[in-house]
Order: C-alpha cells, then sequence, then structure tokens
C-alpha cells in the first residue's frame, strides 16, 4: 500500500477502531475498516458488547459481509453489498464503492432507495444468531438526555432556541416524551423484517447501474415494516443533507416510493399500517431536542461529527423536530383509528 486517508465516520462509537481508504501500489483503493473488540473500561452511550443480540455487538458488521444469506436476501432489490474480506475477523477490506454518494442525493434517487428498500424488506425477517434484537428501544435508552430541559423556561429562552425553533416546538416535545412508551410499544409488535437501522444518507451509495450500496450495517437485525424508512428520512435533514424546508416533499416521496416496493415485491397489507412504522420511528429521537437545548450555548456546534454554522444548524433541525412531532400527532392518530 502506498497511502492512507482516514474517512467520515462516528468517531464516538467504541466498535471502531478506524476508517481508511487506502490507495494501494497498483493504483487502485479500497476501505479498511477496522472493528475493536469492547472492554471493561468501555462506558458511555456508544460502548460495545460482546452479545450478539446487543444493538452494538461489536463484530456484526464483519458477520454481514460475511453472510451468504444476506447477499442474496439483497438480490435483484435494487439494493447492494460492496465486494469484501475479512481479515482476523475483524479487519473489513471492503469494494471502494464508485457512485454518487447517499449526501448529495436528489430527490429522485432517495425515491430509487426508497422503493429498493420495499422491495428488500418485504421478504421479511431473517433471523442469525447476529442479528440485533430491540434496537429501537434500547438505542434510545441508551441516549443521555436532560430531559427536565423540556420544561425550562431558561432553556428555551436561549437565543438558538428562541429565534431558531417554530412556534409549538415544546408543547409538541412535551407530548412525544409523554407517549414514548406507547410509541415504542407499537414499534415491537408491527410486522417484522430484516433491517438494516442505520439507513441515511452517509451510509448509501447510488452505482452507475442503479442499485443503492449499504454499508455500515452495525446494528442490523429485527426491525419493524417502515422503521428504516423512518430513519432514512429525518436523518437526512439533521445532518444539513437535505433541507429542512423540504422535509414534507422527502417524507411523502420515501413513504411513497417504498409502499409502491413493497407492493411490486408482493407484500399486501394495510398501508397505514406501513405508514404507522414510518411514523411511530420519532420515538428514536426523544433525546435529541432536550440534547440541544443543553448545547445551545455552547461556543461551537457539529453535524455529523464536523463543525457546522450554530443558527443553520438550530433552523434546520428545528424544522426536522417539528416535523416529528407532526408524525408523533399521526402515529396517535392511525392507534386511535385502529381501535
Amino acid at each position: 500500500m502506498t497511502r492512507r486517508e482516514a474517512l467520515r465516520h462516528n468517531p464516538l462509537n467504541a466498535v471502531t477502531a478506524s476508517v481508511e481508504r487506502v490507495h494501494l501500489a497498483d493504483g487502485t483503493t479500497r476501505v479498511r475498516k477496522e472493528l475493536r473488540r469492547p472492554d471493561a473500561a468501555d462506558t458511555g452511550p456508544w460502548a460495545g458488547s460482546d452479545d450478539p443480540r446487543h444493538w452494538n455487538y461489536w463484530r456484526r458488521e464483519a458477520e454481514v459481509y460475511g453472510s451468504p444469506a444476506v447477499r442474496a436476501g439483497l438480490r435483484d432489490t435494487g439494493l447492494d453489498l460492496p465486494a469484501a474480506e475479512i481479515e482476523d475477523g475483524r479487519v473489513l477490506w471492503l469494494e471502494d464503492v464508485s457512485g454518487r454518494p447517499g449526501t448529495e442525493f436528489t430527490l429522485a434517487e432517495h425515491e430509487r432507495f426508497a422503493s429498493a428498500l420495499g422491495r428488500w424488506q418485504a421478504r421479511g425477517p431473517l433471523d442469525a444468531p447476529w442479528t440485533s434484537r430491540h434496537f429501537l428501544r434500547d438505542y434510545a435508552a441508551s441516549r443521555p438526555a436532560p430531559y427536565e430541559l423540556v420544561d425550562d423556561d431558561r432553556a428555551w429562552d436561549q437565543p438558538l432556541v428562541r429565534d431558531c425553533w417554530p412556534p409549538g416546538l415544546r408543547t409538541g416535545w412535551a407530548r412525544l416524551l409523554a407517549h414514548r412508551e406507547r410509541l415504542l410499544a407499537t414499534m415491537e409488535r408491527l410486522p417484522r423484517t430484516f433491517a438494516h437501522l442505520d439507513a441515511w444518507v452517509s451510509n448509501e451509495i447510488a452505482r452507475p447501474d442503479g442499485r443503492t450500496v449499504l454499508l455500515d450495517w452495525a446494528f442490523a437485525g429485527d426491525g419493524a415494516i417502515g422503521e428504516d424508512a423512518g430513519n432514512h428520512i429525518p436523518d437526512a435533514a439533521f445532518d444539513l443533507f437535505w433541507p429542512g424546508e423540504r422535509i414534507a416533499e422527502l417524507d411523502a416521496a420515501v413513504t411513497a416510493a417504498y409502499l409502491a416496493g413493497l407492493r411490486e415485491a408482493g407484500r399486501s397489507g394495510d398501508r397505514s399500517e406501513v405508514r404507522l412504522g414510518i411514523v411511530a420511528s420519532c420515538v428514536k429521537y426523544v433525546w435529541l431536542l432536550p440534547g440541544m437545548l443543553a448545547r445551545a450555548s455552547a461556543t461551537e456546534h457539529r453535524a455529523y461529527h464536523e463543525v457546522a454554522d450554530a443558527e443553520q444548524l438550530y433552523r434546520q433541525r428545528g424544522l426536522v423536530l417539528a416535523h416529528l412531532v407532526g408524525w408523533c400527532e399521526e402515529a396517535l392518530a392511525l392507534l386511535e383509528a385502529g381501535r
């Protein structure tokens, strides 16, 4: 090899030692991702686990890339995995995928991905010894958050909050928190499928042939129908890769394409049930708003671990948080209608 360059990733996750693009002597490149086994010193929300069912099991990605069942399940759906070689059970040598990164997707490319996601998830669950269980509940519970700030007048009077967030957000978020357990229970009783559980634009690359490569399968396992789509939509805007002003447009397009993909693959069912899986996924983010309240007076702000303009970040995220309040209301209305 001749040169290495670090790639943007989540440096907080203890199961990831490094992610690098390696430039080889023959002029080709590969991505080298090294996994890290947890030890007793690992604490905090991103601590890894030796438990294969834990949401942050340290070897899950190696299991996914080495699984014929996962690759077979993606075949002919429009989704793909990068070619991979696994060294010593913890070093992943991955194809350096050429194509358009999800961070630059047009609306049509978001729709193409969502349709492929629907075709894949119409195939249903995959139970392997390493697939995660109870991801949504355990992940949300692992996020430290000062929930008391949601009812703190001083927190809401900070300039970034007062001037950048839309009206009604405080009341709406309090309602989301009040229904947290009901929403989690709803997600756990919806029809199951094999889910990526971190489907968002930084983990997606559109190949020139139209297939979308999904990266970073560290959380993969049991999920609700619609759960991955419910992650893809807000996360695209939370980290400033899609304008918050167009979040409703993205929501409508992804929902319609996901439903079309499910139907195309032969999955019949109630549209409202799938939509419920998308909108009730808002419960994953209950910690985010109080966390932003706590950081609103900081001197530096970041989006996906890179420095961001504070006002832009709070305005954009405020729009998405308000959209999630709408999701909460829609989920509750669907639940009432289905009584």
